[in-house]
């Protein structure tokens, strides 16, 4: 027993002394307008539309003399935390737990005052993690690592951490080779690199090629990850900077890349992506799915969905996207299933069955259900699901599911399915071993 309270007091002792410390390090700040900050210290701050905002600093630095702050915006995503100069602090309002004291509770401790922070904040694209994983993985990738990236015509802000290699760790822009993926400290490296480099497209194969239409020509290249391993790498590399979570696989021996390009007479530039993985046992027909930030919302994602089932209708069998699915993606694959099923049921005469649309559509049962449930279109009846979809409610859903994305034409799909050894290895389709 008196151990236990030797303990507390300590502990009490030493985070009293902590809070003297910090009180004393934030006036110290307050009075030079710059300075070391605790990690957690909360105020207002210049927001890029001229607004001022609440926000917490996670860390602060030196960078070329002058101190910096890497902070967490109030209600607003990780993808969002930057690097600001004091001049974009507003230091009257240095230490106000704006949160903690709109909600009433003036008297939290420190501590508490973070947890309710942590708490408030956006996490609900995360829910593969339990609360303590996530608060490790939030501490591990809490301050973004690389703030910019060119890639070919483009300057991209990057919204999270990405685990490049320890000598970039003072970079605050790489520079990619949109071509090999390769990437450098210096704008000189890679026009240096672009003198060598003959490839002008992803290291694969083309499987696909077509025009939208919007005009643009679009094509697909296959790249499998034991194959091709420095460019998959460096791909999940580049993902990881617009992906925040775990399930990016850097031993990429055990996939296939299927990298989106928009066509042009320079070459093939990337787009997206999304990887497979060669042996799923759950039927998984997509790992990791990614849009670089200049292509989004051109209905490219609903084109690499789309894609996705083709193959699956190529090897013949159902497939489903590996779970679990983020908010974003659910919303993103729910959009693509209720258009398709919709357009189905629209120009289908007869009746149809849940089996029969997974032979149409290659999908699986269970996320056609789950769909047609949420439109309120399947009922379930003598131990039977059935489809109750009258003409005007399928239009009425049809024109609230929005609009229908780029769409692959499968006549211009070259491609037969591959088998793989548990090691990744291609193997002889089974009908061709002797």
């Amino acid at each position: 027993m008196g151990g236990g309270s030797d303990r507390r007091e300590k502990d009490k002792a030493r985070d009293e002394a902590k809070e003297a410390a910090d009180r004393a390090m934030v006036t110290e700040a307050v009075q030079n307008k710059c300075g070391a900050l605790p990690e957690g210290t909360c105020a207002m701050c210049t927001w890029r539309d001229g607004e001022h905002r609440p926000a917490r600093v996670l860390e602060s630095r030196q960078f070329k003399g002058e101190w910096e702050y890497y902070v967490h915006y109030s209600k607003l995503n990780r993808r969002n935390d930057e690097w600001v100069g004091a001049d974009r602090l507003d230091w009257d309002t240095l230490g106000e737990d704006n949160e903690a004291e709109k909600s009433g509770d003036k008297n939290k401790t420190r501590a508490q005052k973070r947890k309710f922070s942590e708490d408030d904040d956006e996490h609900d694209d995360h829910p593969e993690f339990d609360k303590a994983s996530l608060r490790e993985h939030e501490e591990y990738t809490k301050v973004k690592n690389i703030e910019k990236i060119e890639l070919g015509r483009w300057e991209i802000d990057t919204w999270y951490f990405s685990p490049f290699p320890e000598q970039y760790n003072d970079c605050k822009k790489l520079y990619f080779c949109e071509f090999d993926l390769a990437f450098f400290k210096r704008k000189d490296q890679l026009q240096r690199h672009l003198r060598k480099v003959q490839l002008r497209h992803p290291p694969g194969d083309e499987i696909y090629r077509n025009v939208t239409e919007k005009g643009h020509t679009v094509c697909f290249f296959e790249v499998d990850g034991r194959k091709e391993k420095i460019y998959c790498q460096n791909l999940c590399y580049l993902a990881k900077l617009f992906l925040d979570h775990k399930t990016l696989y850097y031993d990429v021996d055990l996939f296939l890349f299927y990298v989106l390009c928009e066509v042009d007479e320079r070459g093939c530039h990337i787009v997206g992506y999304f990887s497979k993985e060669k042996c799923s046992e759950e039927a998984y027909n997509l790992a990791c799915i990614l849009m670089l930030p200049p292509y989004q919302r051109k209905g490219y994602g609903k084109l690499l969905i789309s894609f996705s089932f083709e193959l699956s209708k190529k090897e013949g069998k159902a497939g489903t996207p590996e779970r679990p699915l983020s908010d974003l993606g659910k919303v993103s694959y729910t959009s693509y299933w209720t258009r398709v099923l919709l357009n189905i049921l629209k120009t289908h005469k007869g009746n149809v069955s849940i089996n029969d649309l997974s032979q149409m559509t290659c999908f699986k049962t269970q996320d056609i259900i789950e769909t047609l449930q949420l439109l309120d279109l399947i009922k379930y009846q003598k131990g039977q699901h059935v489809i109750c979809a009258a003409p005007k409610i399928i239009e009425r859903h049809l024109k609230a599911a929005g609009k229908h994305g780029h769409v692959v034409d499968p006549s211009r799909l070259i491609w037969v399915p591959h088998f793989f050894d548990a090691q990744g290895n291609k193997i002889p389709a089974p009908e061709e071993k002797k």
